[in-house]
């Protein structure tokens, strides 16, 4: 079985949750939007992240869907599943599961109302206690409610938690903390991975920091692995070439409140969703921004043909 060792490079794609029209979990679909994943590169999957919905999720939908995910990958790429909760029971519960199914290991984000570093520190050592051999991936998301994670207190968590292997990087700024991160370990601290996040909204820049690479869910998941790729050749300027053709599509993704119903409304366009429903809570698209959307794609499917032409 694959496990997380902190060394994955490349995209670890964060998936969509496919529904079907009415809202129903829609594990027939589950295993179309594997194979268009995999078919595009990707190095492997994370599910029940946020951009997965995982919080309108039952505990028994969270598990039907981590099986299905798991037993149509059946080991070809490590499947990262997220298994946030508000206490250690329910994350321990659901960590147990899916390795036991095959899972490389979870990710879990520290509640926001942890103050002081001493306090993450604390939950954070709770966590890896509990979840005893499960290798976990902690979410750094400040933007969105987690506790804010300095670099040195993310080396004092790496050296009580033996467990944790890697950071999803999204805080934001943070390009500076990346290197500091690396610094540390080039002056003898345990190496962490790090992976990011915020749609790959900076993904070159933070490859070039010492990032290994992305765990994040644009709707073009190739061009995140072809800007890994090109990185990692040493061919810069063709990745921040590359990564500027699709730069309108991404920063629109981005944008807090409608980025999920756009990125499944692409995804449905592009044939990995059977149906582009988000549960509510979600955003409604207008008829202004679909024809947004529209012309976004429209540009760039013309600037990458005149790029290939």
């Amino acid at each position: 079985m694959t496990v997380l060792t902190g060394r994955e490079t490349g995209v670890l794609v964060i998936a969509a949750t496919p529904f079907d029209v009415t809202g129903a979990l829609d594990l027939g679909a589950t295993d179309r939007l594997v194979e268009w994943y995999l078919e595009r590169g990707v190095s492997g999957l994370t599910i029940l992240g946020q951009m997965g919905e995982a919080a309108k999720l039952t505990v028994e939908e969270q598990l039907a869907f981590g099986r299905r995910v798991l037993a149509r990958v059946a080991g070809r790429v490590p499947v990262v599943v997220g298994a946030t909760a508000p206490g250690f029971a329910s994350i321990a519960a659901l960590a147990r599961a899916v390795a036991d199914a095959g899972a490389a290991g979870v990710m879990v984000a520290p509640p926001g109302n942890l103050r002081g570093d001493d306090s993450v520190l604390s939950w954070c050592w709770e966590l890896d206690r509990v979840l005893e051999d499960v290798p976990w991936v902690l979410q750094d998301f400040p933007l969105a409610g987690g506790p804010p994670l300095s670099a040195a207190l993310l080396r004092r968590i790496a050296e009580a938690c033996p467990a944790l292997v890697t950071v999803k990087h999204e805080d934001w700024p943070g390009l500076d903390k990346i290197s500091e991160l690396r610094a540390q370990e080039r002056e003898g601290a345990r190496r962490l991975g790090i992976l990011v996040g915020n749609g790959g909204l900076f993904l070159p820049l933070e490859l070039l920091r010492g990032a290994d690479g992305a765990m994040t869910g644009f709707a073009f998941p190739e061009m995140l692995v072809d800007v890994c790729r090109l990185v990692a050749e040493g061919r810069e300027e063709a990745a921040f070439d590359l990564f500027d053709i699709y730069l309108p599509l991404l920063r629109y993704e981005q944008q807090p409140g409608i980025g999920l119903v756009v990125r499944k409304l692409i995804l449905h366009r592009r044939g990995a969703l059977a149906c582009p429903f988000v549960r509510a809570p979600a955003a409604k698209l207008t008829q202004e921004t679909r024809a947004e959307v529209d012309r976004l794609l429209t540009r760039l499917e013309r600037r990458l043909a005149a790029t290939h032409g």
